[in-house]
């Protein structure tokens, strides 16, 4: 009964901030994470009554399972924005674009916090800011693609934004990944070169053949059904199945042992480009996926709200850093984006908003967070930092991304249209 009534708490309480959000000229998405907040651990969660609210941080863990299922289906939906027709004109321009601005924003991440640990080298090690360099490259693809949905957002940004997500993800994880590994060397004194190399590129490599195996297997699964319902139905199974299979991993004893682990993300996101791609009625199909998961939606962002661990405001070390952490990676992302775009004659549109559009982040950044807890008390105050920041985005993140899409000309102004007056009419 708690959890069901905890959950049904979640959804009203999403629905109905969104309604004073829209008031205020601001995206669903901020009012799903204010009302995450509202009635999680420091607002009504703190006076215990279960059912009413998330009561404790571990209280609000314990619905992960929903958040790895929301975010398996946002990927899937970014998925299907890489088809092959789109890619033949704004291909190469967002890889250049997602692979650049990820690694620009990480050396200039990088360079910043490691300027401040000689500043303060007590309060923050170097390893610290090494592993923060590389956990500024990933966005939030989750509030992004929100924003383009209830804006119905189109246009020359759009359709190079969301790929270019996308791929900063990817590149965020190699990243992450050899930063990781250098700071664990400079920690324990010793370098182990194969799994610093080898690591993120099996990731990626494997994440992309797993997702590619049941994009094929799905595709071909759907032929045998025409009915609308049991396509829906075959859908959500093969990207529970595909969530699922990718929370397998193993260690070869290579070296001091190579970690072979899935992204999830990027397995969702391949499951969603083959299927776009070799299905002739996914349109159709992604069209009706989408209602279905919008309660699941409003629940992913109302769970990550009430995540966000507010009691980091009490660590002044903690918020400073982090400001400068957050400075440095806006700064990074859109002079980043603008010079690639720049580079690739993209539309003066793209070089002006692109760069904004990058600063939501969330997820990605926090399971990087997560395990980066590996190396101890520096791994916590990667964590803390992580965490501070993404409160600040996540509040701030999409407003912005409103804010550009809207200065670019790709939202109606209106917003979006009252499904009811649409029916009055």
């Amino acid at each position: 009964m708690q959890i069901l009534l905890t959950l049904s708490v979640a959804i009203y309480a999403g629905l109905m901030l969104s309604r004073i959000a829209k008031k205020l000229k601001l995206p669903a998405v901020t009012a799903y994470l204010i009302a995450g907040v509202l009635i999680g651990p420091f607002a009504l969660g703190a006076f215990g009554i279960e059912g009413l609210g998330f009561v404790s941080h571990e209280n609000v863990k314990s619905y992960s399972l929903l958040s790895d299922i929301a975010l398996g289906f946002i990927a899937f939906a970014i998925g299907n924005e890489f088809r092959l027709a789109q890619l033949k004109k704004i291909g190469k321009q967002a890889t250049v674009i997602g692979i650049f601005q990820a690694v620009f924003t990480t050396v200039l991440v990088d360079t910043v916090l490691i300027g401040l640990h000689f500043i303060i080298p007590d309060k923050f090690p170097l390893e610290a800011a090494i592993v923060l360099g590389a956990v500024a490259a990933a966005t939030a693809p989750a509030a992004t693609l929100m924003v383009v949905r209830q804006y119905k957002a189109k246009g020359p940004v759009t359709d190079v934004l969301l790929p270019v997500v996308a791929l900063d993800d990817a590149v965020g994880l190699v990243l992450f990944a050899i930063s990781f590994g250098i700071a664990k060397a400079i920690s324990v004194g010793k370098v182990d070169l194969i799994s610093v190399i080898l690591e993120p590129i099996l990731e990626v490599a494997l994440s992309l053949a797993l997702g590619f195996i049941m994009g094929a297997i799905f595709t071909y699964c759907e032929k045998f059904f025409h009915s609308r319902s049991k396509r829906l139905a075959m859908s959500v199974a093969f990207v529970l199945a595909t969530v699922g299979f990718s929370k397998l991993s193993y260690t070869l004893p290579i070296g001091d042992g190579v970690h072979i682990a899935f992204s999830s993300l990027l397995v969702c996101m391949m499951l969603g480009t083959v299927f776009c791609n070799m299905c002739d009625f996914s349109e159709n199909l992604m069209d009706r996926l989408d209602r279905w998961t919008a309660p699941l939606f409003i629940l992913f962002f109302v769970i990550s709200g009430a995540e966000l661990e507010l009691s980091i405001f009490k660590d002044i070390a903690v918020v400073l850093i982090g400001v400068v952490y957050i400075i440095a990676r806006c700064v990074g992302k859109y002079f980043g984006a603008r010079i690639s775009s720049k580079w690739t004659n993209c539309d003066p549109n793209i070089v002006k908003y692109l760069g904004i559009t990058l600063f939501p982040q969330a997820g990605v950044a926090l399971g990087m967070a997560i395990k980066a807890e590996e190396l101890g008390a520096m791994g916590i105050i990667i964590a803390n930092i992580t965490l501070f920041a993404v409160l600040v985005y996540e509040i701030v993140g999409p407003a912005l991304t409103k804010m550009s899409l809207l200065k670019a000309g790709e939202i109606d102004p209106e917003g979006a249209t009252s499904a009811r007056k649409k029916k009055e009419k």
